[in-house]
């Protein structure tokens, strides 16, 4: 269903090119999360369980999600020389992640501190830290990766000017706007697929819609394709062909962390692979639901064999 892939410059279409299936540009945190059974009020103290420390961060649950699917990954971010960029760093390097352009910043490591509820929801807050720093720079003396790949996978917990950087550099587009922030047109114009979950689409929509609706409406903001993701719904696509609605497998919700972050990174290395739009929805939909029968972001994240299953 997607249109062709940005070819701007001579870049060319999506497919198999340089050393990597996948290049990610964006953030890398430490996740807290405590369990809670109920979310506090303004003053109110709520007790929660134990403090859990998981490895996260949009771009690196993106990456690690790709890479352990099978795919070959870059990561352009950033950590602090701090305890929290050694465990980022070595939790990348077990995924086999490349790290050629993860740059170490004097500002503390990102951080991201997330209550889950008793149905597996969860509320979150980013200190974006080494995060904000990537800049338009670092980009620059990535140029050579980013264009070499089919795919550059975006998000928006790095600096727009960075983001935007990237995008113009890319050959295929995939650009995650969340958290949801105003973004310049040409942005958007740049995005194959725009992908955001059905609350980020109400956000930036302004009203709430179903799925469907969500998906037409953000196509008439200007990018070539649009996945709304909708949780147990499973997720539309959409394209100036039309809309396609893919179902989700029914599972036991334990921990929705990183759900997003996995159905994005399996979604780019399928449209990198050469899979239609459609095609690569459906399998990030499995991408997706695996992961959310587990714990933590990408603690919980399947490989290919548990994705295909018998």
């Amino acid at each position: 269903m997607s249109q062709p892939a940005n070819d701007a410059g001579g870049r060319g279409a999506a497919g198999p090119a340089g050393p990597y299936d996948l290049v990610v540009v964006g953030s890398v945190n430490v996740d807290l999360v405590v369990r809670v059974d109920r979310r506090p009020a303004p003053g109110e103290t709520v007790l929660g369980s134990d403090l859990s420390t998981y490895p996260g961060g949009k771009g690196a649950n993106q990456a690690v999600a790709a890479a352990r699917l099978g795919a070959r990954v870059s990561l352009l971010g950033r950590i602090g020389m701090d305890a929290h960029g050694r465990l980022l760093r070595e939790s990348l390097e077990r995924d086999k992640v490349d790290l050629g352009h993860l740059r170490e910043s004097a500002a503390p490591s990102g951080v991201a501190l997330i209550s889950v509820g008793p149905r597996g929801d969860n509320s979150i807050i980013v200190s974006p830290g080494a995060n904000a720093r990537l800049s338009e720079q670092d980009v620059a003396e990535a140029a050579e990766l980013l264009r070499s790949a089919p795919v550059v996978s975006l998000q928006l917990e790095t600096p727009l000017p960075t983001v935007l950087a990237a995008a113009r550099a890319a050959r295929r587009v995939v650009f995650n706007l969340s958290p949801p922030a105003p973004v310049p047109d040409e942005l958007l114009a740049l995005c194959d697929p725009l992908v955001v979950n059905e609350h980020e689409a109400a956000m930036v929509l302004g009203v709430p819609a179903p799925p469907a609706r969500q998906a037409k409406a953000l196509l008439e903001l200007g990018p070539r394709s649009v996945v709304v993701t909708a949780g147990a719904e499973g997720a539309v696509v959409a394209d100036r062909s039309g809309v396609t609605s893919i179902p989700s497998p029914r599972v036991e919700v334990m921990d929705t962390t990183g759900a997003g972050d996995a159905f994005t990174g399996a979604l780019a290395w399928r449209l990198a692979m050469g899979d239609d739009l459609a095609t690569a929805a459906g399998f990030a939909v499995r991408v997706g639901a695996a992961t959310v029968r587990r714990a933590g972001a990408q603690s919980s994240y399947p490989t290919l064999a548990e994705v295909e299953g018998p």
